[in-house]
């Protein structure tokens, strides 16, 4: 009941807000610019894997003509995280000029930052404690599909609906920020920079991120990781760094929790 009343008042407040339908943009440049050339036709019966696989084989010779590319892929160790969306517009190794191996990725729908998703859970606990990255992104980018689904007047339906219901109720939780700006897209873009931001505040308070930070300011070292919000721009393919407003120091709020030395009375829980 809960679940369909927020639905309900997000759909409303969607409504409100005004969000138009847009037409999908023309792929850009960028998109194109890896693919390598395979001069295989489509199959009927295998669809287009024939040639995708094609086409790896082609990229794969053009890359291993590069002297020693597989030990020294192998021995690259990232040092950032990239919490991303899965829309194929933002490609992360590309965006910051690294190659493979560079950079640890993670991309879903909307870049979400859930604490009950146990796949993402588990590649932030790799991350920060096995692979020990020193920073991590999470890049939020205009025209997000997922944000737009959020923002239509109508449910969605199954599991992308209850995706996307965050990002409804962030949409809710600022009505009237988001009322005060006219345009629709800018208001669109607007949400999209909002999700990014508290998504980096929910990174930031997951206790695995507080532990090493916490851990690193002991050792006299940064703390670290250190945690980053940007927007990805398609129409100039950069970055755009934003300023997370957190709701309180995070750090003071963790030192009412006992530190781990510290020996349970297992007849309290």
């Amino acid at each position: 009941t809960t679940m369909l009343t927020t639905i309900a008042l997000a759909l409303v407040v969607v409504q409100t807000l005004g969000f138009a339908e847009k037409v999908p943009r023309p792929l850009n440049a960028l998109e194109g610019m890896t693919r390598a050339k395979a001069n295989v036709p489509w199959s009927p019966v295998n669809g287009p894997m024939d040639r995708l696989v094609a086409q790896n084989r082609a990229w794969a010779e053009d890359v291993k003509k590069t002297p020693n590319i597989i030990d020294d892929l192998r021995a690259e160790k990232p040092t950032v995280l990239w919490i991303g969306c899965t829309d194929a517009i933002v490609p992360a190794n590309q965006i910051l000029g690294l190659g493979a191996g560079e950079v640890y990725v993670h991309r879903n729908l909307g870049n979400m930052v859930v604490n009950t998703d146990i796949n993402l859970g588990a590649v932030i606990q790799y991350a920060v404690n096995i692979l020990k990255v020193r920073d991590i992104i999470i890049c939020g980018h205009y025209e997000c599909n997922a944000v737009r689904v959020a923002a239509r007047r109508v449910d969605a339906g199954g599991a992308l609906d209850k995706w996307v219901g965050k990002i409804r109720e962030l949409m809710i939780q600022n009505k009237d920020m988001l009322l005060e700006i006219e345009d629709d897209e800018a208001r669109f873009r607007r949400v999209i920079e909002l999700n990014t931001e508290e998504q980096a505040v929910n990174v930031f308070q997951l206790g695995v991120v507080q532990d090493m930070r916490e851990r690193t300011a002991e050792d006299g070292d940064e703390v670290v990781p250190r945690i980053h919000a940007m927007i990805y721009e398609p129409n100039d393919l950069e970055l755009i760094p934003l300023q997370v407003k957190w709701r309180f120091d995070h750090e003071e709020v963790y030192r009412i929790f006992p530190k781990k030395s510290v020996e349970w009375n297992s007849g309290l829980f």
